[in-house]
C-alpha cells in the first residue's frame, strides 16, 4: 500500500518506519529541509531504541522516502496520515494550528479517493474540522478517519508492530476495509482492530492516557499515606496489584509522570470537560497529585539539609522523564533540579541519553553534567535518583560510598532495597517506605 505521513516527529517517524517495515511504500513529509537531510542520512532526531537501524534499512530498500514537497509526498497515497504536533495552550487545550495547516496543504494536491487519517492526539471534533477544511478546498467529499497512536517512548517499535489494539474511528465501509487490510499484518496474534465513531476514537486516546496517569497518581497518593502511618507502599502495591481486576501496570510509586503525553492529555481532557460545563474531578486530582508528589520529594531533600543547600553538591541520576528516551518534556527531574538550584545548591547530573536536551533547559552556572553516575557522585553531599535507567539499578555501592562526601540517597523510583543500603552505611529516603 502507498502511504503518506505528514510530520516526522516521534509519532510520524515511528509510524512511517514501521509501515515501511511491512512492505508498504511510505513518503514522510517534513517541512524542515535540514531535518529532512538528516533523516535521509540516517540520523534520527530523538532517542528511540532500534529506530535508527530500522529507518535506515527501509530507506535504502526504497520503501521509506523523506521529502519536503507535500505534492510529491502525497501524489500516489491511498492513505495520508496527519502526525503533526498538538502542544498544550496556556489554558490546557490542544493547539491545532499545525493540524489545520496540514489539512490545508494536502487538500489541493491529494489524490481523488485518498483517505486522510488523523494520527495526532487531538480533541474531540478535530476530524470534523479537518473534513471541513478538506471538502471546502476540494469542493468534494473527503473521507477523514481518526486513528490515534498508542506508542510508549522507549518501546515504540514493539508497540506499533505488536499493538494491544488498533483504534479506527470511521463509519465509512471502504475506509474500514482499507484499514483492516493495512493493520492485518500487525494483528496476527489476536489483537483486535476496533472500529468506532470518530468522536469516540478521539476521546479513547485521552481517556486511556488519563486513566494510566490516574493510576500513577493513585499509588503516589497512597505512598503519602504510607509515610504518614508507617506502612510500606511497596508491600501495599503488591497486595493491591495482585488482584486480577487491578493488575500491576502503572502502579509504581515515584516522583510522578512526565513526557509529551500524560501531562498534556490530562490537562486537555480537563479542558474538554470544562468546555462542556463539566467539572472532571478525577483528571483534576490526577494532575494535582502529580505536581504535589514532585514538591514533596524535593522538600525531603531540602529539609534533610536543614533547608539550606548553600555549599551542597547534589548528584542527580536521570534527566529524561522515563528510561529509554531522551525526552525531558515535563520531566520531574527538571522541576526537582530547579528547586535544588533555587535553594542554593549545586547539581551534577548524569543521564545516558537526555543530557543534551536537558542542557538546553538547565544551562546554569551551578549545573554540571557528568560522563557517568560515579563521576556525578564524586564528593557529592547526596545522590538523587529520578529516572530508573537499568544501569542505575545495581551500581557498586561501596564505590559510591567512597566517592561521596556524605552517603545519602534519595530514591525517587524505589529501585533500591532500603535494608541493603542501610547495612552499607547509607542514609536512605524513598517514596512511601521507611
Amino acid at each position: 500500500m502507498r502511504l503518506s505521513i505528514i510530520g516526522s516527529g516521534y509519532v510520524g517517524l515511528v509510524s512511517a518506519t514501521c509501515f515501511a517495515e511491512m512492505g508498504n511504500i511510505v513518503s514522510c513529509v517534513e517541512k524542515d529541509p535540514a531535518k529532512t537531510k538528516k533523516l535521509q542520512n540516517g540520523t534520527v532526531p530523538f532517542y528511540e531504541p532500534g529506530l535508527a537501524e530500522l529507518m535506515t534499512h527501509n530507506f535504502y530498500e526504497g520503501r521509506l522516502i523523506f521529502t519536503t514537497d507535500v505534492k510529491e509526498g502525497v501524489k500516489e497515497a491511498e492513505v495520508i496520515f496527519i502526525a503533526v504536533g498538538t502542544p498544550s495552550d496556556h489554558d490546557g487545550s490542544a493547539d491545532l494550528r499545525d493540524i489545520r495547516a496540514a489539512a490545508a496543504e494536502i487538500a489541493p494536491v491529494s489524490p481523488r479517493g485518498a483517505i486522510v487519517a488523523v494520527k495526532s492526539t487531538v480533541p474531540v471534533g478535530t476530524c470534523d474540522i479537518v473534513e471541513k477544511i478538506l471538502t471546502g478546498i476540494r469542493h468534494e467529499p473527503v473521507c477523514v478517519v481518526s486513528n490515534p497512536e498508542f506508542l510508549k517512548e522507549g518501546n515504540a517499535i514493539r508497540d506499533f508492530m505488536y499493538p494491544d489494539r488498533v483504534i479506527v474511528g470511521t463509519a465509512d465501509e471502504r475506509a474500514k476495509q482499507i484499514f483492516f487490510d493495512l493493520f492485518a499484518p500487525y494483528t496476527k496474534r489476536g489483537q483486535s482492530i476496533v472500529f468506532m465513531s470518530r468522536r469516540s476514537s478521539e476521546l479513547t486516546k485521552y481517556a486511556s492516557n488519563t486513566y494510566l496517569a490516574m493510576r500513577i497518581s493513585f499509588i503516589n497518593e497512597i505512598s503519602m499515606l504510607c509515610e504518614a502511618i508507617g506502612a510500606n507502599v511497596e508491600e501495599v502495591r503488591i497486595g493491591v496489584g495482585s488482584d486480577s481486576r487491578i493488575g500491576q501496570h502503572f502502579l509504581f510509586p515515584g516522583v510522578g509522570y512526565g513526557g509529551s503525553c500524560f501531562p498534556k492529555d490530562v490537562r486537555a481532557i480537563i479542558k474538554m470537560g470544562r468546555d462542556q460545563g463539566l467539572d472532571l474531578r478525577l483528571p483534576k486530582s490526577t494532575d494535582d497529585v502529580n505536581k504535589i508528589q514532585r514538591e514533596r520529594f524535593t522538600k525531603k531533600i531540602i529539609e534533610r539539609f536543614s533547608c539550606d543547600l548553600k555549599g551542597r553538591l547534589i548528584a542527580v541520576a536521570g534527566l529524561a522523564f522515563k528510561p529509554q528516551t531522551d525526552d525531558v518534556r515535563e520531566a520531574p527531574a527538571i522541576d526537582i533540579i530547579r528547586a535544588i538550584l533555587n535553594a542554593g545548591g549545586a547539581v551534577r547530573a548524569f543521564d545516558p541519553a537526555a543530557m543534551e536536551n536537558a542542557r538546553a533547559i538547565l544551562n546554569f552556572r551551578a549545573m554540571q553534567y557528568s560522563k557517568s553516575l560515579y563521576e556525578a557522585c564524586d564528593n557529592a553531599d547526596a545522590l538523587v535518583v529520578i529516572t530508573e535507567w537499568n544501569e542505575f539499578r545495581r551500581p557498586d555501592f561501596d564505590r559510591l560510598k567512597a566517592l561521596m562526601k556524605t552517603p545519602i540517597i534519595f530514591d525517587g523510583r524505589n529501585i533500591y532495597n532500603p535494608r541493603i543500603l542501610k547495612s552499607k552505611g547509607f542514609e536512605y529516603f524513598g517514596i512511601g517506605v521507611h
